[in-house]
């Protein structure tokens, strides 16, 4: 098999040859099909997340066809094809998975971190953890929902009934989120860097009602903010947006330090909120529903040994959309 490996942070992947991946029990193999690039493999290769796994074999948006099962794996078949997403393993008995929020485990595995991840031609995985995806839509559309779509979900979630949503930074995850709004009759409002007008128009091409710079102050108060960009500014920015009880959601798992605002800007019960990771269930949802909304995903496919390009290009917003690697 063939992988790039991440050796020390704020260094180039390597390319390097490796023995076959053997599953473990309750473990699969699959080989992979095509594995998106995410902003949170961008934190790991620069270092922003502290304590992966080295060295590590990034990526998290993985799909892949089964080609070897471990011993007591009887919920997939060789030949399927599935998704594996960033959460790869929890323990289960934690006060967090015991409550359903296997998404804080204390003990949890991250594919692309802590275990490797699929920019290779073959990935092992927790087959409890993998999801059927079944033969609708091409490898390299369905990459980005792995976690872009998922954490999108999970965001939207967190905004409760909110009509009215605003979205900085329209990159992988926005892109995904602001169609599954347009289809549940929402209103979007896309937050680009001041001046990207080519952003701005991909944004209303999906059916954002309005699109401007993260500078702007859109036209009608918002319900609710979801922040994709790594961005800490963006939080108090994102706050006079909102109307009263409105609600600030953090998506990122790494974003930059949040400057000191006024109180008032947060006064009439408007908030602010993290989510973290995913769970099972909220692929099960999400992953059952993209079909039915008629996703489309914006997509510019790299190969495999391209990996430190795309990173690159994504560093500084060159591609509308989400990045995918092909073996």
């Amino acid at each position: 098999m063939f992988a790039m490996r991440l050796h020390k942070p704020r260094t180039p992947l390597m390319w390097e040859e490796l023995p076959d991946l053997t599953p473990g029990p309750g473990e699969i193999r699959v080989k992979v099909l095509a594995c998106g690039v995410c902003r949170t493999d961008l934190h790991v290769v620069d270092g922003d997340l502290t304590h992966p796994t080295l060295p590590i074999t990034p990526g998290h948006e993985i799909i892949g066809r089964v080609d070897a099962l471990g011993i007591g794996v009887s919920s997939l078949a060789i030949g399927q094809r599935v998704g594996i997403p960033w959460l790869g393993h929890t323990c289960g008995h934690c006060p967090y998975c015991d409550s359903h929020h296997e998404n804080l485990c204390d003990h949890p595995v991250f594919t692309g971190y802590t275990r490797d991840g699929g920019y290779a031609t073959q990935a092992v995985a927790d087959a409890r953890f993998a999801f059927p995806l079944g033969e609708e839509g091409s490898d390299v559309e369905l990459a980005p929902l792995l976690c872009a779509g998922l954490i999108g979900w999970r965001s939207l979630a967190k905004t409760g009934n909110a009509q009215k949503v605003g979205l900085y930074g329209f990159g992988a995850a926005a892109h995904i989120i602001a169609q599954v709004l347009v289809w549940q009759k929402k209103k979007v409002f896309a937050f680009t860097r001041p001046g990207d007008t080519k952003t701005q128009d991909f944004a209303r091409a999906l059916g954002a009602s309005w699109a401007g710079g993260s500078d702007e102050r859109p036209p009608e108060q918002l319900d609710a903010a979801i922040i994709f960009a790594p961005v800490g500014s963006l939080a108090p920015t994102a706050l006079k947006t909102l109307r009263k009880g409105g609600k600030v959601v953090c998506a990122g798992i790494h974003m930059s330090e949040i400057p000191a605002f006024s109180y008032d800007s947060l006064w009439e019960e408007r908030e602010i909120v993290s989510v973290a990771n995913l769970t099972r269930q909220d692929g099960l949802e999400f992953l059952s529903l993209a079909p039915k909304i008629g996703i489309r995903t914006t997509t510019t496919p790299y190969a495999l040994k391209d990996a430190n390009t795309a990173l690159d290009d994504l560093r500084h917003g060159r591609f509308d959309g989400a990045a995918v690697l092909v073996p």
